[in-house]
């Protein structure tokens, strides 16, 4: 029952309210009550509830703000004992998407590299597949035309089945998969470029049963050529995360890579440094950037389990999901759900270039 049908012992909704203005959303930097997060209170007694509406389920700070909430309810509002706080999850959209792809997908990620071989389409399984255990709606679209090896870090093979004239993807670990290595024979070269390129990448957008997403993982070709140009013209990019290696020479392409994104106006959402450890060093990424101007999400730490997962179509996160690479993709797939709610929030002139 609410507190406005039937106030108990002083306890009113109003009053709980009050008390929740002063928990700040850590990411929004702006009270929960300002941001139309409370939804739902419940007051029983001395008991009350109340849900809060994140605006990812991968949250990285929920834990904080539930803490947050209690102490402000029972420090506030005089009799209350007991508080129990619920959360539910609504992904805001990038609302460009909608009107210009027409397919119901709320974000678009593009995750790039300035050369080959530091490990793209690791970070993009891994992150995708952290995003599906925290409960959101994902799909990956591999849009590596020439090399496309998303199949193989999923396990997947085969040709999608076609429905109402439509690709419908394949699916494994909670994932939404589409690639054009699902529909070239084995071994055969792709050679397009220019505007046969263009067009295989926009089917692969719009001609799909993607469903209902919250988050679209596009994991691009190396470098930043035709594939990258032709994605950033036709597809609203949500955001772009930078993906490296702490060699120098790693961090030289990536930069020219963040160049290309600032210029094609794609906001980046930060650069991960795979594979640090003693073998290739550490902190290569970190000031990559730092030089770009762009935010350090993490590093994963090179641990042979993510290769051998990779190639046996298990990502690190459902193989080993206590090793600490699999704990670091968590922990960076919450923080860029966290970056993208933050940018979703923000006015157009903010959401363009960081």
């Amino acid at each position: 029952m609410t507190a406005t049908q039937n106030p108990q012992n002083g306890i009113t909704e109003e009053a709980i309210l009050q008390a929740l203005r002063t928990v700040q959303e850590p990411e929004l930097h702006q009270d929960l009550v300002t941001l139309n997060m409370v939804r739902d209170i419940t007051i029983r007694g001395k008991e009350v509830g109340f849900t809060i509406m994140l605006t990812t389920p991968a949250c990285p700070l929920r834990s904080r703000m539930e803490q947050e909430s209690i102490e402000a309810v029972k420090r506030l509002v005089p009799g209350v004992e007991t508080v129990n706080v619920r959360f539910d999850a609504t992904v805001r959209a990038d609302s460009r998407i909608a009107g210009k792809l027409n397919i119901d997908v709320k974000n678009i990620i593009a995750v790039a590299s300035g050369k080959g071989g530091v490990g793209k389409s690791t970070v993009s399984t891994n992150l995708a597949v952290s995003l599906a255990l925290e409960g959101a709606q994902v799909g990956v679209l591999d849009a590596d035309i020439y090399g496309p090896n998303i199949p193989i870090m999923f396990g997947l093979s085969g040709k999608p089945r076609i429905e109402q004239n439509k690709m419908v993807p394949l699916e494994a670990y909670g994932v939404k998969v589409i690639s054009m290595g699902f529909l070239m024979p084995e071994g055969e070269a792709v050679v397009w470029r220019g505007p046969m390129l263009h067009k295989a990448i926009q089917q692969l957008f719009t001609d799909v049963r993607w469903g209902s997403l919250d988050y679209l993982i596009v994991d691009l070709p190396p470098g930043t050529g035709d594939a990258q140009l032709s994605l950033a013209q036709s597809v609203p990019l949500t955001g772009g995360i930078i993906v490296t290696t702490p060699q120098a020479v790693a961090i030289s392409d990536a930069r020219r890579g963040a160049t290309a994104f600032k210029r094609l106006e794609v906001p980046i959402l930060g650069v991960i440094e795979n594979m640090a450890g003693e073998i290739f060093g550490m902190g290569g990424g970190e000031e990559a950037a730092r030089q770009m101007g762009v935010e350090f999400l993490g590093r994963i730490e090179l641990d042979p389990r993510i290769r051998e997962g990779g190639d046996a179509g298990k990502p690190i996160v459902i193989d080993a999901p206590d090793s600490a690479a699999a704990q670091q993709f968590r922990t960076l797939a919450r923080l860029v759900a966290a970056r993208i709610s933050v940018m979703t929030l923000l006015p157009d002139p903010e959401l363009r270039i960081l």
